[in-house]
Order: C-alpha cells, then structure tokens, then sequence
C-alpha cells in the first residue's frame, strides 16, 4: 500500500524537516550542557576557582625576598609537616614545564629547610583561614589566586593546568628574558 502526499501534506513535510533541522542542533546542545555528556575534560580546570582570597600583596606573610618579575606566575604551597618531600614534588612539577620554567616561581609556607632553586621560603604571620597544610595556590602576574587545590593534589592535574594557563596568557615578546 503505497501512501500519496497531497502538495499540502509534502509541504508540511518540508516544513517539519526545515525546522528540525535548525531546532535539532540547540536540543542536543541544551542535553549536552544539562547532562554534561560529550563535553571534553581538558577545558576544564582541576583546580578551584578562587576569585574570593587576596591579592597576593595582601597575604599576611614574612618573605626573606618577595622580589618577582612583572610577568611572573606564582605556585604557592603550604607545608608545615614532610615539607622537604612537598617541596621535591612542586620542584619536580617546576622542571617538567621545561623552556616556560622561567616564568614559575614557587612559594612555600613553612617547614624549616633551605630554599630549592626558584623557590622562595616564607613564614605566615597569622595563619588565614583559607590556608591549610598542604593547600596549593596558582598565582597570575598581577598577584590575583587563579586556581586554588585542595591538599596533596595531583601533581599531573595541577601541571595540565598551568601548561594550559601559560599557553593561553603568552608572555610578552619584549619581556622575554635573555
């Protein structure tokens, strides 16, 4: 039994196929954002977004030397107890950014040991209450806490990000240091 559009019948047809054509793509676009399927992990942050904490210069710390540079990005960490094993770790993560390094300087809260190269060494005055041992914060050029982690991250998630952070804000060509 063959069925026979009327021209109405095939025009509306027409219609139907037109408008879901053009309602289809904002239905699956809504279900991707409501159920979060088939959106890709690597846009989006490990860290927490902090935009609440303190600039930087209004830490209440005591540094031995707080001198960066103008376009210097800023890993600070809290470690009061296995600091030298911390420390390694976020050394580690310093040298795996390879030629993009220079633009890293770690500062770490606490423990009793020597400064590791790029690192500088700090005491907290009062301790804030946003800082807990083993906190991890990544620091922008202008002091601003971009993204905060909780306590003993990952250290692969955190690297992810700054890559990411570094690639995106690319360092003036004037500021390139010799």
């Amino acid at each position: 039994m063959t069925m026979h559009l009327s021209h109405a019948g095939r025009q509306r047809l027409k219609l139907l196929a037109l408008i879901g054509v053009f309602i289809g793509p904002l239905i699956v676009a809504w279900s991707m954002v409501e159920w979060r399927v088939g959106i890709p992990d690597e846009r989006v942050a490990h860290g927490q977004l902090m935009p609440a904490l303190p600039n930087l210069q209004a830490w209440p710390m005591q540094a031995s030397s707080l001198s960066l540079g103008p376009f210097d990005w800023v890993l600070a960490y809290d470690c009061a107890m296995d600091c030298p094993a911390i420390a390694d770790r976020w050394w580690r993560l310093h040298r795996a950014l390879g030629r993009e390094a220079p633009r890293l300087t770690r500062l770490r809260f606490g423990g009793q040991t020597g400064a590791l190269p790029g690192e500088i060494v700090a005491q907290w005055r009062a301790r804030p209450a946003w800082s807990h041992e083993g906190s991890l914060w990544l620091i922008d050029p202008e002091g601003q806490v971009v993204l905060s982690y909780r306590p003993y991250h990952e250290a692969e998630e955190v690297l992810e990000d700054l890559r990411h952070l570094l690639k995106m804000n690319p360092q003036p060509a004037l500021a390139i240091r010799e």
